[in-house]
C-alpha cells in the first residue's frame, strides 16, 4: 500500500515461535490479512489505555491478542508482541515506542524506569552512583551518550552505574545499540573508538534533521532494521514463520548491514570471536553481490575450507536466496574446485590427500641426513612451511629462502644435508604422477595466468580464511579480476584448528583500509564466552595480514548459566552420567536431543561414546564430514571437534577432556623438537576447545575421566 508502513518486530518472531500450532496458523492467517490491508474494519483494533498512547491490541482470536503501535501521522504499523490476552496487555503495559532523537532509530523502552526517570528532577549529568561513589560513565556528557544511541529518558540509569558488574545487571533495561556502546566504553575504547566501530559518525553524515514523530522514515535506520523487518515479500515473511527463531536471515546488526550493502574498491577482510555472525555477513554479503549482477553468465563464487562447511553454506543460502539468484552463486571448498578446474584442463597427475603419497614420504625420509638428529616431523613441517608456501623448486632458492618462525636454524651446509629428502619425494611424485593439494592449487593458478582464462566470477566471497593456505589466497586472487567488490574475506585465527597461517598482502591481496571487526556474539551466552575466552588467556593472535588481533570489546549481550565441569575416575562412570543427562532430555521432550551436540577430540573416542549410548538405547545422529547436517532427522547429534566447527546447537557436551588427549598428545609431541612449532601445536589444541564451547548457544557441560586436561 502506498505511504503505508507495516513492520514485524524481531521480539514478535521470539513471542509467535512460544504460540501452540494451532495458535501459529491463526497468526499466520492475521498476518495475511494484516498484510493486505492494516487499516481494513475486521483488523478489530482496541487501543490501550496504557503509558503509550499509540499501543493497540488486535484480535487473533477469542484468548489471544497480537499489540501494534500504530502512528496515524507517518502511516506506519509496527507489530510487536503477540500471546494470550491478559499476558499481551501485561507485555504492553510496560512498553513505550519512541523514535531516538540523535540516532533516529526506533526503540521499544521498558516503561518503569521511563516513569522513574521523569519523576527524577535532578540533572542527569551532576549525579553520582549509589554509595557517592562515581559512576562508570560519570566522565561522558550526555550529548556523548545520547550519540551512542543511549535513550534520553534512561541517562540517569546510565549515571548510576557503579561498574561492569552493575552494567551486567542492568543490561536487558537498554535498546541493544545503548548496551553495545556502554560495553565498549566500559572495556575500554575511548568515545572516538566507539563511535567508529557503531559507525555513528558516517550515519549522522547520511541523514538530516529527524523528525521523532516520522515512524515510516525511522524504519529505513540501520539500529531500526536490527529489530523491524518491513514487510514487503509474503514469501520471505512465511519463510521466517516457518522458522521464526532463524533472525539471522532477516535482522542484520548494523554493522553486519555496513559490511554487506556497500560497494568496497577493493578486497575486505572481516574479523570477529565465535559467534559474531562472521558466515551470516558473507552469506547475505553473496546474496546481496548475485542481486547485482547483470551480464549472463556471471557469477558469485562462494568457497570455505571444508566440504562439509559449503554444504551448510549452501542450504542456508538455499533459505534466503530465489532461485533466480541461487542460480548466480557457486558454492565450492577450494580444494574440490582446483580438483575439478585441473581435470577440465586435462591434468596428468592424481591429487591426493595423504593415502598414496604418504608411503613416498618414507622413501624419501630414507636420505635424511642421521648426524643432524632431526626427527621426521622437522621435515614435514619444513614442507608445509618453507618450501610449499614459498614455492621452492631447487637448492639455490632453498638456500637463500625465509625460515622466520621455524624454531630450529639451519646453516648452508645443514640445509643442503636435508634438501636431498625434498628433492627425493618430488621425484617420486612426479614419477607416480601425484601431486599434494597445496601443489595442485599452484599448479592451476599458473594454467590461468598463462592462459589468460576468464572465469565467471565478478566475486568470490571466502568463509573459514583462517584455515586457508598460502597457496589457496594466491589462486583466489587470480581467479577474480582486482576491481570493485572483488573478494570478501571472513575469519578468525582464535579458531585456527589446522596448520596454515597467512600474510594476506604476500598472497596479493590488499586490504589496506578496509579491514573490519565484528565484536558482538550473537550465538553464546556471556558466561559461556567469557569461560571459552580464557582458555585462550595469554595466547598471541593473528589478524590474517601480518599484525595482532585481540578480542577486546567482544561480548554477548545474552545471558544464561555458567559452564559445568565435571569429572568422573572411570570412562563408564563419566558415559553413564552423560547418558542420565541425555535421557532426561528425552523424558522432557524427545525433539531436545536435536539440539544436543556430544563432542569429543577424535573419531575413535567419539566411537567408544557412541557405543555406549547406543546400549542406552538413545538414539544417535551422526554427523559426517561428507554432507551437510539434516536439522530434521532425531537423535542427539555426534561430532568430533573439527567436524562441530561452524555449527551450533543450544546445548554442548564436551566429552573425554582428559589429560593426554586435550591436548591430544600425539599431535603435540610431534612438534616437541621445536619450540616454536609445540607453541603451534598447544595453540591449535586450545583453539578446538574454544571452537567447541563456542557452538553452545545456552548450556555448555564439560566432563572427563582419569586426570583432566589441563586447559581446565
Amino acid at each position: 500500500m502506498n505511504n503505508v508502513g507495516i513492520a514485524i518486530s524481531e521480539d514478535f518472531f521470539s513471542a509467535f515461535a512460544r504460540l501452540p500450532k494451532k495458535i501459529q496458523a491463526k497468526v499466520s492467517s492475521f498476518l495475511t490479512r494484516f498484510r493486505t490491508d492494516p487499516r481494513a474494519p475486521g483488523i478489530h483494533y482496541e487501543k490501550l489505555r496504557f503509558i503509550d498512547k499509540n499501543l493497540y491490541s488486535v484480535r487473533i482470536d477469542r484468548e489471544y491478542r497480537g499489540i501494534v503501535h500504530r502512528s496515524e501521522k507517518s502511516g506506519t504499523y509496527l507489530l510487536l508482541w503477540v500471546d494470550h490476552h491478559d499476558r499481551a496487555y501485561e507485555w504492553a503495559k510496560k512498553k513505550v515506542v519512541k523514535i531516538h532523537p540523535e540516532t533516529g532509530a526506533i526503540q521499544v523502552l521498558p516503561v518503569a524506569e521511563e516513569k522513574e526517570r521523569q519523576g527524577s528532577d535532578e540533572p542527569g549529568e551532576n549525579r553520582t552512583a549509589a554509595h557517592g561513589k562515581m559512576g562508570l560513565f560519570h566522565h561522558y556528557r550526555d550529548r556523548q551518550l545520547l550519540r551512542l544511541g543511549v535513550p534520553e529518558d534512561q541517562l540517569c540509569l546510565v549515571r548510576e552505574i557503579r561498574d561492569e558488574r552493575d552494567l551486567d545487571k542492568r543490561e536487558h533495561l537498554f535498546p541493544q545499540e545503548a548496551s553495545e556502546a556502554l560495553y565498549m566504553l566500559a572495556s575500554g575504547y575511548s568515545y572516538e573508538e566507539a563511535l567508529r566501530e557503531l559507525q555513528r559518525a558516517e550515519e549522522e553524515k547520511a541523514r538530516g534533521v529527524i523528525d521523532t514523530t516520522d515512524f515510516l522514515s525511522a524504519l529505513s535506520n540501520p539500529d531500526s532494521m536490527r529489530r523491524f523487518m518491513v514487510v514487503e515479500d509474503d514469501a520471505e515473511l512465511q519463510a521466517m514463520l516457518t522458522a521464526p527463531l532463524e533472525k539471522w536471515r532477516v535482522f542484520l546488526h548494523p554493522t553486519q548491514r555496513y559490511l554487506v550493502e556497500r560497494d568496497w574498491n577493493g578486497p575486505v577482510r572481516v574479523l570477529g570471536g565465535a559467534g559474531t555472525g562472521k558466515t551470516v555477513v558473507a552469506i547475505h554479503r553473496a546474496k546481496w553481490l548475485a542481486e547485482r549482477i547483470t551480464a549472463h553468465g556471471d557469477k558469485v563464487l562462494f568457497t570455505t575450507f571444508t566440504r562439509n562447511l559449503a554444504a551448510d553454506i549452501e542450504k542456508h543460502l538455499e533459505k534466503i536466496c530465489t532461485k533466480e539468484v541461487m542460480d548466480r552463486i557457486e558454492v565450492i571448498n577450494l580444494d574440490r574446485w582446483a580438483v575439478e578446474f585441473l581435470r577440465q584442463q586435462g591434468y596428468e597427475f592424481d591429487i591426493d590427500y595423504g593415502q598414496r603419497t604418504s608411503e613416498l614420504w618414507e622413501q624419501a625420509m630414507n636420505l635424511a641426513p642421521g648426524d643432524l638428529g632431526l626427527p621426521e616431523a622437522f621435515y614435514r613441517q619444513e614442507w608445509e612451511k618453507v618450501i610449499l608456501p614459498q614455492e621452492i623448486d631447487t637448492l639455490e632458492q632453498y638456500l637463500k629462502a625465509s625460515r622466520i618462525g621455524r624454531g630450529t636454524r639451519l646453516n648452508r651446509r645443514q640445509r643442503k644435508a636435508v634438501w636431498a629428502v625434498f628433492q627425493e619425494y618430488r621425484a617420486l611424485l612426479h614419477e607416480n604422477r601425484l601431486k599434494e593439494p597445496e601443489e595442485a592449487m599452484r599448479d592451476a593458478r599458473i594454467i590461468l595466468k598463462t592462459k589468460g582464462d576468464i572465469l565467471p566470477y565478478r566475486s568470490i566471497v571466502v568463509d573459514e580464511a583462517q584455515d586457508m593456505s598460502v597457496q589457496a589466497f594466491r589462486l583466489i586472487r587470480q581467479m577474480v579480476p582486482e576491481e570493485k567488490n572483488d573478494i570478501f574475506i571472513v575469519g578468525d585465527a582464535h579458531q585456527r584448528i589446522y596448520r596454515h597461517k597467512v600474510v594476506l598482502g604476500r598472497c596479493g591481496i590488499n586490504i589496506r583500509g578496509r579491514g573490519r571487526r565484528l565484536r558482538v556474539n550473537y550465538r553464546t551466552t556471556e558466561e559461556n564466552r567469557r569461560w571459552a575466552v580464557a582458555i585462550l588467556k595469554d595466547v598471541e593472535v593473528d589478524d590474517l595480514d601480518g599484525g595482532m588481533d585481540e578480542q577486546r570489546g567482544y561480548r554477548s549481550l545474552v545471558h544464561g548459566i555458567s559452564p559445568t565441569v565435571k569429572g568422573f575416575e572411570t570412562f563408564e562412570q563419566e558415559a553413564d552420567f552423560i547418558a542420565s543427562v541425555l535421557k532426561g532430555l528425552e523424558e522432557e521432550d524427545r525433539e531436545l536431543l536435536k539440539d544436543v551436540c556430544l563432542v569429543a577430540r577424535t573419531k575413535r573416542l567419539l566411537d567408544q561414546y557412541q557405543s555406549f549410548m547406543e546400549e542406552k538405547a538413545i538414539e544417535i545422529y551422526r554427523i559426517r564430514r561428507s554432507k551437510a547436517e539434516d536439522r530434521q532427522a532425531l537423535g542427539v547429534r555426534m561430532a568430533t571437534m573439527h567436524r562441530v566447527k561452524g555449527l551450533e546447537f543450544e546445548r554442548i557436551i564436551i566429552a573425554g577432556a582428559n589429560n593426554g588427549i586435550l591436548p591430544l598428545s600425539n599431535a603435540v609431541n610431534a612438534a616437541s623438537h621445536d619450540l616454536a612449532e609445540k607453541k603451534e601445536a598447544e595453540q591449535r589444541e586450545r583453539a578446538l576447545l574454544y571452537v567447541a564451547a563456542t557452538r553452545a548457544k545456552k548450556e555448555v557441560l564439560v566432563t572427563w575421566f582419569g586426570r583432566k586436561s589441563k586447559y581446565l
